[in-house]
């Protein structure tokens, strides 16, 4: 049972500490509740370029890194379609180093027009690099708006197109800011050797002060239902062909349990060599390369993705075919008790591996509050092992219907 306690500063900055007297560090968490599900459409990868621009410095603390690296720490950060995260770990005795680092640049970054273009190129030639230039690059910028029609998840994290970051300007950058980096749209979560009362003070020590800001109100429209298998084909330089068949799962805010099992329904088709895809398309009938699958884990709606890559010669068609006889297996016999108790087992083994470190304690305690059930974090395991075989051949009926799938050939040229 992990431990912690949760409090509210009258600027509405939730806070968590997590005490853990095993380590002498300290790891500091700040969740905002901003991801590219709310850029403007016109104005996509804000979230992406704000994460490079919050380390371009503050008023009181124009070099982070330094700060942090004179303190014994090291920082990082990084933007979903959901949140925006950054998160430090140092010596315990040094925290307020990193808590002062945080408060100044939610409240006093520095921005203006030469940081802004050193960041614009700099995620442009990410951009370039990373999706653009690179062999299987571009899968997510076709997947998601294969996938969704209406839902922001319809655009990856980096934007939909380059040009959305090249005519960024100051103004935008800005009134991204005043919107999303306030308090109130915050979550910070202490785990370490901190006694609680000691957190509590600090924080207000370095927050308390920070203006009330009205939290901002979403409104998504949810993505409707899919009525029709949608395919997608392009060609491009690459060693092998590829097919990617996603399909729609539920998302975490809504409807976990449900997410949890098609969690479990993804490790049995793809975890390990002894999985099922792996064992008759790479194995058995040698027509692939390698496979794997995969879900885009969101709060909302998210893709349930079976990847498998080619040996040259083997058709797309007959692949596809492999692939859904095995999903059609687990629809008409469902798996077997074994099975689902040893993924169970390689589940809790990771979750307990995961929560021995600090930083992914804070992490998932800020993350569990933003879905807006905290103590999820003590209950998940007890929920994933009272899934039964009956649930995942439940989930896959509902899952792997034609008209719910998504299908992108990927072919070489």
């Amino acid at each position: 049972m992990l431990q912690y306690e949760k409090y509210t500063l009258s600027n509405g900055l939730t806070m968590l500490i997590n005490e853990d007297v095993t380590t002498p560090i300290v790891s500091v968490n700040i969740l905002y509740d901003v991801g590219s599900k709310d850029e403007n459409p016109d104005k996509t990868g804000f979230a992406h370029l704000f994460e490079h621009l919050m380390f371009e410095g503050s008023k009181h603390v124009p070099n982070f890194d330094e700060a942090l690296q004179m303190a014994g720490g090291e920082n990082n950060a990084f933007t979903t379609n959901d949140l925006t995260n950054y998160y430090c770990t140092l010596p315990v005795q040094n925290i307020e180093t990193a808590l002062w680092i945080e408060s100044d640049r939610m409240f006093a970054l520095d921005i203006n027009q030469e940081k802004l273009e050193v960041q614009k190129s700099v995620v442009a030639e990410e951009f370039k690099q990373r999706y653009l230039n690179k062999p299987y690059g571009d899968v997510w910028l076709l997947l998601h708006p294969l996938v969704y029609k209406v839902h922001p998840y319809q655009w990856d994290t980096i934007g939909k197109d380059i040009s959305h970051i090249e005519k960024a300007g100051l103004e935008d950058v800005w009134n991204f800011y005043d919107r999303y980096y306030t308090a109130s749209n915050a979550i910070l979560c202490i785990s370490g050797n901190m006694k609680t009362d000691k957190g509590i003070k600090l924080v207000e020590k370095w927050f308390g002060d920070l203006p009330l800001k009205h939290k901002h109100q979403r409104d998504i429209v949810r993505e409707p239902v899919q009525d029709g298998k949608r395919v997608l084909e392009v060609q491009r330089e690459v060693p092998n062909d590829v097919i990617y068949m996603v399909y729609r799962m539920s998302g975490k805010r809504n409807e976990i349990r449900r997410f949890y099992v098609a969690s479990l329904l993804q490790d049995i088709l793809g975890y390990g060599d002894s999985a099922s895809l792996y064992q008759v398309l790479v194995k058995e009938k040698k027509l692939c390369v390698s496979v794997s699958v995969m879900n885009s884990d969101t709060i909302d709606d998210g893709m349930f993705v079976i990847r498998a890559k080619l040996v040259t010669g083997a058709k797309m068609e007959e692949v596809e075919r492999v692939i859904l006889d095995e999903l059609h297996k687990i629809l008409m016999d469902g798996v077997g008790e074994r099975e689902l108790t040893k993924i169970k087992n390689a589940v809790e083994t990771s979750d307990n591996i995961q929560k021995m470190m600090v930083s992914a304690k804070s992490f998932s305690l800020s993350y569990y509050t933003l879905l807006g059930d905290t103590d999820l974090i003590n209950r998940e395991q007890d929920i994933i092992n009272n899934i039964t075989v009956q649930d995942i051949q439940t989930e896959a009926e509902r899952m792997f219907q034609e008209k719910n799938c998504s299908v992108l050939y990927y072919r070489r040229k």
